[in-house]
């Protein structure tokens, strides 16, 4: 199972926490799935005797990790900012950073985001940087501090699934120990598989869960593509040909 930052978790799922329908319906998804680690964003909720108390009462009772996020931050300060107050709210080291460069396309600004990994790393937070495959980024992540990378299959909330399969190759390959999270773009649990498949540790969903017509349904189904994509990974599976090979020996056929 995934480690990060010397803590094992003992799933490969991520959930998100927004959008769902009800409270209720997001704990159900947690059950189901088995999920490890819930993203909070700071932005959207509040901590201590404020108003987001029931839903931090809430998170707290689905025992597991939290990890917030500083969704929505178009800037190195604002980022800053908003997880130093995550620290204080959920007395955590740990930080989804988000530094958000297009607005269109919520494509991470590549310069930003080293810049705020490199603070937040020298004021002893643990970062899990949200970022393209680029693999130049990804170096200069790592020397910022990460010991986590969290690149984007597609824009956020396409549920196009993995856009660029070579890139994402690439990245496992050039960091095989790295703990590796396909955050962003899932929209099937068969996506989710192929990432698996690829060598990955892990993935972070929302809306492929959130806004499917069951979510507990779909992020238990995300769940068990998880599994099998990994158990595919772990076995050494045959390399793809172009040519068909009989599965059935040839030897001892009957000829006339």
């Amino acid at each position: 199972m995934p480690t990060y930052y010397d803590t094992e978790i003992k799933s490969r799922l991520m959930l998100g926490t927004a959008q769902y329908p009800s409270p209720a319906i997001l704990a159900q998804a947690f059950e189901r799935s088995g999920a490890g680690i819930a993203t909070v964003s700071v932005r959207r909720e509040a901590g201590g005797e404020r108003a987001g108390q029931a839903f931090w009462d809430m998170i707290g009772d689905l025992g597991v990790h939290v990890l917030p996020n500083t969704a929505g931050c178009h800037s190195v300060r604002e980022a800053v900012t908003t997880a130093q107050m995550a620290r204080e709210l959920f007395d955590t080291n740990w930080i989804k950073l988000e530094v958000i460069g297009h607005a269109d396309t919520l494509q991470p600004d590549p310069f930003g985001l080293v810049e705020a990994a490199r603070i937040l790393t020298d004021d002893g937070f643990q970062v899990f940087p949200y970022c393209t495959e680029d693999l130049v980024l990804c170096e200069r992540l790592v020397e910022a501090g990460c010991r986590v990378l969290m690149p984007w299959g597609a824009p956020i909330g396409t549920g196009l699934g993995l856009n660029n399969i070579y890139g994402l190759r690439s990245l496992r390959a050039h960091f095989p120990d790295l703990p590796l999270v396909i955050d962003a773009g899932l929209g099937l649990p068969s996506q989710a598989a192929h990432a698996m498949e690829l060598g990955y540790d892990a993935v972070l969903l929302n809306t492929a869960v959130s806004k499917a017509g069951d979510p507990a349904a779909m992020a238990q189904g995300f769940a068990r593509a998880l599994e099998a994509g990994r158990l595919g990974y772990e076995a050494d599976p045959m390399e793809p040909r172009d040519m068909a090979a009989p599965s059935t020996p040839v030897l001892g056929r009957a000829f006339t």
